[in-house]
């Protein structure tokens, strides 16, 4: 049995309540049995307690926090009692949303209190995808209308949408569904990059990496969408043709695990099989490292810039370049740099920049 919990987020007024009616209609073509979980903000707002009713904004945050994560609880312990093969659950919103509405030191008292911590709340989820707001680029689309909780001027809109991919900003997987030529163009482009991260109908990784100058990691570590976490990568013995590795990540202490088989395509392509570990699972895979690699250890900035979400990873071994990793669903998407970055070559195609061949001893 497969289970997968993904969140959809996104400013305000950016169409959350048809799409998931569109991953309702069409996943479960997809052989998936899909479980939602209903956003906590605007059940708690719509039954009377609000942010401004609230003795203060922390604790009306601190019953939303609390509340969110027990539904994903449940969620998923009633999941793991289905007769079912693959479950997705959605959740409409998760935890670090809350972040987009409070300061800095509201969240960390927040954290300090639930004994948790921004990591482990923004990784506790698979995938995340972030609808853009109407109000940045579809203004004639924005409307208070349709949600009773919805209270946002357009400017208030656009910048609560940056606070939000702000928040999100440091997960594995996170993906910027822009407004597109339609509504209905928007809608399409999350679909499928909801297929690609499950596999569907391939798992396949489409990825381009380039080599670059060091960058300045001061200029990195103050923007508001980019954030550090520390990578361990082992590579284990594997069949001819196939690349098995596990990877630790995290920051603050929390980190998570996975296992991912890797088959080549082409260049450009390979199939990738990944799933979560737990901390046990991944301790007895590196039983079987291979002993002819040793492991990578590495320091990952994920960056969003124009919608794209880069990985730049700084290497102990190299200190006048580094590389810069973005995955694509579509091979054919034009990729812009961020101007910050300066580029030395394109090397997608070179094996000697790839993970595995620095790995080796």
């Amino acid at each position: 049995m497969t289970i997968r919990k993904i969140v959809i987020t996104g400013g305000p007024c950016a169409g959350k309540t048809t799409a998931l009616s569109w991953i309702a209609n069409n996943l479960p073509q997809k052989g998936y049995t899909v479980l939602f979980v209903p956003e906590t903000a605007t059940e708690l707002i719509g039954g009377g307690l609000t942010p401004w009713g609230c003795g203060t904004n922390l604790d009306y945050q601190r019953c939303q926090m609390e509340l969110q994560l027990t539904k994903e609880r449940l969620f998923e312990r009633g999941a793991r009692t289905m007769p079912a093969d693959k479950v997705l659950i959605v959740c409409d919103r998760g935890a670090m949303d809350n972040k987009g509405y409070m300061t800095d030191e509201e969240f960390s008292q927040l954290c300090r209190e639930m004994n948790t911590s921004v990591p482990e709340l923004r990784d506790r989820y698979d995938a995340v995808f972030h609808l853009v707001t109407a109000a940045k680029g579809a203004i004639e689309a924005y409307s208070l209308a349709n949600n009773a909780a919805r209270y946002e001027t357009p400017e208030q809109a656009a910048a609560l949408d940056d606070r939000i991919i702000a928040a999100w900003t440091g997960h594995p997987h996170l993906r910027i569904i822009a407004n597109g030529t339609s509504f209905e163009s928007k809608l399409e482009h999350l679909l499928r990059e909801i297929l690609s991260f499950l596999g569907e109908p391939v798992p396949l990784e489409i990825e381009r990496k380039f080599l670059i100058e060091y960058p300045d990691v001061e200029w990195l570590e103050n923007q508001p969408n980019c954030r550090r976490v520390d990578i361990s990568q082992t590579y284990l013995l594997s069949n001819p043709g196939e690349e098995v590795r596990v990877r630790q990540q995290g920051s603050d202490g929390y980190y998570t695990y996975y296992e991912t088989v890797k088959t080549p395509v082409n260049d450009l392509k390979r199939v990738e099989i990944e799933r979560r570990l737990t901390q046990k699972e991944y301790l007895n895979r590196l039983m079987n490292a291979d002993p002819n690699k040793r492991t990578i250890r590495k320091t990952r900035y994920r960056l969003i810039h124009q919608g794209q979400y880069f990985e730049i990873d700084l290497f102990p071994f190299w200190t006048d370049r580094a590389i810069c990793e973005i995955e694509l669903s579509d091979e054919h998407a034009p990729v812009v740099l961020p101007p910050k970055l300066r580029l030395i070559r394109e090397v997608t195609d070179d094996p000697a920049y790839r993970n595995a061949a620095l790995a080796e001893n």
